[in-house]
């Protein structure tokens, strides 16, 4: 084609594209249309950035628009950011004529940061508010976040420029040791009721401390991080009994993910892990979620493992893990977890009382209860199991077998299950003769429903119409359930005393 009819064939495309009407715009009269009225940013913490949350914004005329202006009430004050369409206009805080064409809308990118200089009650709302246009045509929508001051701990830089790493066998792994003097936090080993505490990386504590967590204490975990307890170390959570739901003297340990939508993810941070050789260990009135193994017990050096009162949620493959361990629990729940609730593998001892391990993971593979004599190594080794007795206990699911006894002849294996209600298919095998075996199975509740109020959000109470009501056995009573209240007798099997179920709309 000839370079002249080729540059009059390019001069009419311009020609013809100028002429369109999309290209001309309108002044934006106040008629704007968005996804919510008030964005909720939900809790974040001090000196960390929040999750990133969407508004969409609409064009619902006919006409293509400018937005004069789009900007936060608190100008380049604010303490939010946002981008439009991939835009970051001045700071994050402002933007002029910005284009939306008819019948079309534009997405607002909104985060947060807040200071700890700029808090002083532990708990606060952040406000503000994204202003579209102005005078006559002035549209609003609210911005609200709840702001909890935090005390943050993580790895050290050296002075390489490398970041702190804690040994791991041969490994090694991002995380740093518990300072009772940190010139900053003071005693890293106390954890209070007075900050939340926000974890990066594995935080450790040195052979031969204590760690302590007060009555109500709050730690959340980021992806990758978790709680290491040493050899010759000790963990004593110390929760009380709450009076109300917001578990006011629960310790608490979860994700620092605090949306709604995160709530019953599992995996989001790694583990508390008390390691072999960890000694005089003590939890009670802890609140677990979300982790990847919420307590992983590893070995023991003579001491038991006292745990009391404790829930653990939404763990990608364990919610309890004892390899070779001495533990002894009352009142415990654990629930929806990828593998099985509670495994107590390797051999060992241990003892459950009015305890439920229910699991509700959407797998077939799934267990409530797994118990072994040997290591699942690529050379089995075996350790004896010297005891593992459950007494008042409920373990159940959503699959039709939801407990499998693994052993090997070559150590030990002792175990026995006192009125418990338990859910097995496997009631016709040699280890699984409920009805038939007094020395293994006393007063066992085959495969009855036991009528949980919702094991979807992680609530076990039982009611009167439930076949654990009263099935119970008083040699093994524990005076008060998980939520403190007194045990009637005969008492009912699981963590909580019968009450009647809330209504429901």
């Amino acid at each position: 084609m000839p370079r002249i009819t080729l540059l009059l064939l390019t001069g009419i495309l311009l020609s013809f594209c100028s002429c369109r009407s999309d290209f001309d715009t309108v002044a934006s009269t106040g008629d704007l249309a968005f996804s919510k009225d008030t964005v909720y940013l939900d809790t974040v913490f001090t000196n960390l950035s929040s999750s990133t949350y969407t508004l969409k914004v609409y064009n619902r005329s006919k006409n293509d628009i400018t937005i004069p202006v789009i900007k936060f009430n608190k100008g380049l004050n604010s303490k939010y950011r946002m981008s439009v369409d991939g835009a970051q206009g001045n700071q994050g805080k402002m933007f002029e004529n910005v284009t939306l064409l008819a019948k079309d809308s534009l997405y607002i990118f909104i985060e947060t940061t807040v200071e700890s200089s700029n808090t002083t009650p532990t708990e606060f709302l952040n406000t503000d508010q994204i202003e579209f246009d102005s005078g006559a045509n002035l549209q609003k929508v609210e911005l609200v976040t709840l702001v909890q001051d935090a005390v943050l701990l993580y790895p050290n830089r050296n002075a390489d420029g490398t970041t702190e790493t804690l040994p791991i066998g041969d490994e090694k792994i991002s995380g740093f040791y518990l300072d009772k003097n940190d010139p900053i936090h003071g005693d890293e080993l106390h954890f209070t009721n007075k900050k939340a505490y926000v974890i990066y990386g594995y935080a450790a504590v040195p052979e031969g401390e204590t760690v302590t967590f007060d009555p109500g204490a709050r730690v959340y975990f980021h992806a990758n991080s978790g709680l290491i307890v040493s050899k010759n170390s000790s963990l004593h959570i110390n929760g009380t009994k709450s009076t109300t739901d917001k578990l006011e003297s629960e310790v608490i340990f979860s994700s620092d993910r605090q949306q709604p939508d995160f709530a019953y993810i599992p995996g989001q941070w790694g583990t508390v892990w008390l390691q072999n050789g960890s000694t005089n260990n003590t939890i009670q009135n802890l609140t677990l979620k979300n982790a990847t193994v919420g307590l992983l017990i590893d070995g023991n050096n003579g001491t038991t493992v006292s745990l009391k009162n404790t829930q653990i949620y939404n763990c990608t493959h364990y919610g309890i893990q004892g390899k070779n361990a001495f533990i002894e629990g009352e009142n415990i729940v654990v629930n929806y977890t990828g593998q099985a609730s509670l495994a107590c593998t390797y051999g060992g001892n241990y003892k459950f009382t009015h305890s439920t391990f229910n699991n509700n993971w959407s797998s077939p593979e799934q267990l409530a209860v797994y118990i072994s004599n040997y290591s699942n190594s690529t050379t089995p080794e075996t350790k004896d199991l010297t005891g593992a007795t459950f007494n008042n206990c409920i373990i159940y699911g959503s699959y039709s077998n939801e407990m499998l006894l693994s052993k090997k002849s070559e150590a030990a294996f002792i175990y026995q299950f006192n009125n418990c209600l338990i859910k097995s298919n496997k009631n016709k095998e040699a280890d699984y003769l409920f009805e038939t075996d007094p020395i293994h199975y006393n007063a066992i509740i085959l495969n009855k429903d036991p009528k949980f109020f919702n094991p979807n959000i992680n609530n076990f109470n039982i009611n009167n119409s439930s076949p654990a009501f009263a099935k119970g056995n008083s040699a093994y009573l524990i005076q008060l359930d998980i939520l403190g209240i007194s045990r009637t007798l005969p008492p009912d099997l699981g963590a909580y005393q019968n009450m009647p179920f809330p209504k429901t709309k």
